[in-house]
C-alpha cells in the first residue's frame, strides 16, 4: 500500500507541477491585462481631470460674464436722472451799475501827486535822458 501510495504522489505532484505551471502562466497573463486595463484607466482618468480643469475655468469666465451683464442690466434699467436746467447765459454774469463796482483796496493805489511843474512828488523824474 505504500508503494502504492508512494506512486500515487508522485502522480499528484507530477499533475500539480503541470497544473501549477498552467496556472501560473494563467496568472502571469491576467496580471498583464489587468496591468493594461489600469493603464487605460489611469489615461482616462487623466483626460477627465483635464476636462474638468477646463470646465471649471470656463465656468468661473461664464460667472463673471454674467455679473458683468446683470450690472449692465441693472444700470439700464435704472431711470434717467433728470436733465439739468437751462442756464441763461446773459444772466450768467452779473453787471451791476458803476457806482457799485468796486475794487479791492490791495488793487487801487493811491493817485500821485503832482506838483506846480507836473513832477511826481515822492519820485525822482529824468528829464535829461
Amino acid at each position: 500500500m505504500s508503494v502504492i501510495l508512494t506512486r500515487g504522489s508522485q502522480y499528484l505532484a507530477e499533475v500539480m507541477s503541470v497544473v501549477s505551471v498552467t496556472s501560473v502562466n494563467s496568472l502571469q497573463a491576467s496580471i498583464a491585462q489587468a496591468e493594461r486595463l489600469v493603464q487605460q484607466d489611469q489615461s482616462r482618468v487623466n483626460q477627465d481631470a483635464s476636462r474638468l480643469e477646463q470646465s471649471q475655468q470656463l465656468l468661473v469666465k461664464d460667472k463673471q460674464d454674467l455679473a458683468q451683464t446683470q450690472a449692465q442690466s441693472r444700470q439700464a434699467q435704472q431711470p434717467v436722472p433728470a436733465a439739468a436746467p437751462l442756464i441763461r447765459l446773459d444772466k450768467a454774469i452779473e453787471n451791476p451799475p458803476l457806482s457799485q463796482q468796486k475794487l479791492p483796496a490791495e488793487l487801487t493805489l493811491a493817485k500821485p501827486q503832482i506838483n506846480a511843474r507836473g513832477e511826481t512828488l515822492g519820485r525822482l523824474i529824468n528829464i535829461t535822458a
